[in-house]
This record gives structure tokens, C-alpha cells and sequence, in this order.
């Protein structure tokens, strides 16, 4: 890396007081430098990495966003990019033109916006050449597989100023909303805890399986761009690459950015002071996965701790949830996860020596049945840039950043073993080489890191 880049990414990193990270971007600058989409026009999309989050998040700007069209998809597998061109015709588009190399899309000149839904080491490469070919950006999460990328992405959409919506789709629930303005009136009393946790009892072993030629009509060196190269095996395609180090960072950046996300927007922080984490491959210690199956993360705020947890194999999360996020106070705790939220009091005598709450209980309110979120996100992507207005957005790249940089602290804590601390001035670790290494994205077959 040179120089010059060191110093912009340290600057980067320095600039957001408290957290190491970028301060939001001057809205009326970037406002100067987009070009505006009006309600009235077909809102052209091309979609990068067509299966999983890729279709189901395209599907919801078809399905539920009246201007938007497909005309292009790319992905390395020939067998998606034939079916997915189907499935946009069956919703009543034309065929798109199809890809294989994703570079090759970007230069569609009629191209207003592309979703990118590849493996989570392809992030900031495509992200930041979709917004240097002036395409607006929604990407899937996490933003990125390293804090050294995120912090390049964001100074990506500081040069070029393109909306960038990050899909932390519960940023877009109505229910999450009702919880935020609960918390927000103190009536829980001074918070000292915060608990997440994903328990996803679905997740099985993934069995050992050998190398094995790529499968036909994928570009296997195309699918590990700057990844290590490495002989092709099933259990590291599609979905199951969630679980190697390689391409993503487990369920600490699959499922935590979600859950992280809401704890630090509730809570108004933006970066831990230390981090510790302590874990493993408890349930499923012979299987062919990487990251950890059982692990418990804990980070230290101003004020209070954040306690992540998540496990495979098993159900049995806090408060009888599966997945959520617990905020607790002196007098009550408020428990919110996909289904709805509600409030737990915590109990005092009363001059009758009775134990009575000390705040009144409330029942869990349950999401509207007719909720789409994802739906929600997606339109709220397509508001932003019609208005062109980046402030609109729910969930827009700081917002991303943040939960990924926080996700990816947890992991460089359990990767090196012990409690790690946080200088928010210089944006890194204090002290630490080891834990300053792991910051870094180290890029590989001749990929390099994205300028501009």
C-alpha cells in the first residue's frame, strides 16, 4: 500500500469523533454532484450476484417499486444468470442482458442503479468501480470483509457522491421504530446492558467434502477475485462461504451487523472502547466451517456493555427469542426482534412490603402481519434518489460501516485471543500489531485494493 493511501485511510478513520470512522457525508455537497432520478422515469437496475439476497432484494424493487426495471445481472455462475433472467421475465420485464463478468455490466451506459449481492470479499472492489461508473449503490450486508475496506468505501462515496443504501433492512421496520421512540423517553431507566444474540438452531454440520473441479459454466477464478487462491469445494460456494474466513466473517458479520446495528442506533454510540470475545467450534468441532459456531463477544461503550452472543444448532436464545436484541434498564428491560417488541419490568416493594413493578408491563407488540421490511428498504432506496437526497435513506453507508466495523472488532478479539482496545483518534487497535494486522484486506491474483 502506499503512502499516500496509509494516510488517507488513517485520516478517514480518524475523522468521526468517538468511533474511527467517517463523519456522514455533507449532504448538500453530494446532492450538488448526483444527478437526479425523476418519479416519472423507469429506474434502470442491474443486479451483481444473482442468488440468495441478490434475487430476493431485486425482486422487492420489481415486485413493490412500479419504476424500476431490470436490464442486466451478472454472476459467475451461467446456471443462476439463465434462471434469474427467467424469474425477471415471469414478473413481467424484458430479458436482461446477461454477464458473467461484472465490470462488463458497469459499463452499460443506462444503468441508473446496481445491487451487489456477491460474497462479502467482493464488496468494496465492485461497490466502489459501480460508483466510480456513476451508479447509485444498494449492497448487500456486511459492507465489507475488513475495517480497511469499509473505511475505503466510505471515502469512495465521499469522491464520487452516489446514494449508497446498505441493506440493514431492519433499519425499515415500522416495529423497530416504536421500540427506538420507547427507549428514547427513559422510561426504562439508566441502561447499563445491552444483549444480542442470534441462535439459529437450522444451521447443521456442514459435512467435509474434497476439492472438486468447478462446477460447469463458473468462473471459479472469477468468483475468488481477491481471495487466496485455492482449488475449488463445494462447501465454500454459494451460501456456505458465510462460514471461511477467506470471503466473510461468520455469524458475528452475518447476523450480528443486524442485530449490532439496532443496539448502537438505540443506544447512540458509534465505537467500543475494548473488545474481548471468547468461543469457538463447540457444536460442530470436526465440520468443514471455519468461524466460530458458539461464541460470546463482549464490548465495552461509554456507560455500558454490549454483549454478543450467537450459536448454531440450537434455539434456545434470551427471553425464549431465537434472535433480538435486550436493552436493560433499572426499572425494565425492552426485548425487540423480528416478530415485535415488548417491556419487562423489574420489581420494587411497596410500603406493603409487596413486590409490585416498578413500571408497567407491556405485552409484545407484533409486527404487522403485512410488514415487508425488505419491501420497505427497497423503496426507500429508490425515495432517496429520486430526491436525491442521501438523508432520506434508513440504512446509508456510514450507517453500514459503523455496524461492520463493530462486527469486525469482535472477530479481531477472538481471533487474537484477548481483550483488544480501541483509539478512535488513530482508528486502530491501541498497541497491537496483531489486532492492526487484522484490520487490513490483503488482496490477492493481481486484484488490488480500489483508487480513485
Amino acid at each position: 500500500m502506499s503512502t499516500s493511501r496509509r494516510k488517507f485511510i488513517r485520516q478517514t478513520a480518524a475523522t468521526l469523533a468517538g468511533a474511527g470512522l467517517v463523519t456522514a457525508l455533507p449532504q448538500q455537497a453530494i446532492a450538488g454532484q448526483q444527478r437526479r432520478v425523476a418519479a416519472n422515469d423507469k429506474i434502470n437496475f442491474g443486479l451483481i450476484g444473482c442468488k440468495g439476497m441478490g434475487w430476493t432484494n431485486l425482486k422487492a424493487q420489481l415486485s413493490n417499486v412500479p419504476e424500476t426495471q431490470c436490464i442486466a445481472l451478472a454472476d459467475v455462475d451461467q446456471s443462476v444468470l439463465d434462471e434469474r433472467a427467467q424469474d425477471v421475465e415471469k414478473l413481467g420485464g424484458r430479458r436482461p442482458e446477461l454477464y458473467k463478468d461484472y465490470r462488463r455490466l458497469l459499463e452499460n451506459k443506462d444503468l441508473d442503479a446496481v445491487i451487489i449481492a456477491t460474497p462479502d470479499h467482493w464488496h468494496c472492489l465492485i461497490a466502489c468501480d459501480a460508483l466510480a461508473a456513476g451508479k447509485h449503490v444498494y449492497c448487500e450486508k456486511p459492507l465489507a470483509n475488513s475495517i480497511e475496506e469499509c473505511n475505503i468505501m466510505l471515502g469512495a462515496a465521499r469522491h464520487y457522491g452516489k446514494i449508497v443504501q446498505i441493506g440493514q433492512w431492519q433499519r425499515s421496520g415500522a416495529h423497530y421504530q416504536q421500540a427506538y421512540d420507547y427507549l428514547k423517553s427513559g422510561r426504562l431507566g439508566n441502561i447499563r446492558l445491552v444483549k444480542c444474540w442470534a441462535y439459529q438452531g437450522w444451521m447443521e454440520p456442514v459435512p467435509v467434502q474434497p476439492d472438486s473441479a468447478p462446477p460447469a459454466g463458473v468462473d471459479y477464478d472469477m468468483w475468488l477475485g481477491p481471495a487466496p487462491k485455492r482449488p475449488f469445494n463445494p462447501n465454500r460456494f454459494h451460501f456456505n462461504f458465510r462460514w471461511f474466513w477467506d470471503y466473510a466473517g461468520g455469524l458475528m458479520t452475518d447476523w450480528g451487523v443486524h442485530e449490532l446495528d439496532i443496539a448502537l442506533h438505540f443506544m447512540g454510540v458509534k465505537a467500543p472502547k475494548s473488545v474481548m470475545a471468547s468461543g469457538g467450534k463447540l457444536a460442530y468441532p470436526d465440520d468443514a466451517s471455519e468461524t466460530p459456531d458458539t461464541l460470546q463477544t463482549v464490548f465495552e461503550y461509554e456507560h455500558f456493555n454490549l454483549l454478543w452472543e450467537h450459536a448454531t444448532g440450537i434455539d434456545g436464545g434470551n427471553y425464549g427469542k431465537t434472535e433480538g436484541i435486550a436493552f436493560i434498564g433499572n426499572n425494565a428491560t425492552l426485548v425487540v426482534n423480528r416478530e415485535g417488541w415488548q417491556i419487562v419490568p423489574e420489581t420494587q416493594r411497596n410500603k406493603d412490603g409487596l413486590r409490585v413493578n416498578k413500571i408497567e408491563a407491556l405485552p409484545e407488540q407484533r409486527r404487522a402481519n403485512n410488514a415487508n421490511y425488505v419491501a420497505d428498504h427497497a423503496k426507500n432506496f429508490v425515495a432517496a434518489m429520486q430526491a436525491n437526497d442521501p438523508a432520506l435513506l434508513k440504512c446509508g453507508i456510514e450507517t453500514g460501516a459503523i455496524a461492520a466495523i463493530n462486527a469486525h472488532m469482535g472477530n479481531v478479539a477472538y481471533k487474537t485471543g484477548r481483550k483488544v482496545y480501541w483509539d478512535a483518534e488513530k482508528g486502530e487497535f491501541k498497541n497491537d500489531k496483531e489486532a492492526n494486522a487484522l484490520i487490513k484486506a490483503n488482496y490477492h491474483n493481481g486484484w488490488k485494493l480500489p483508487q480513485w
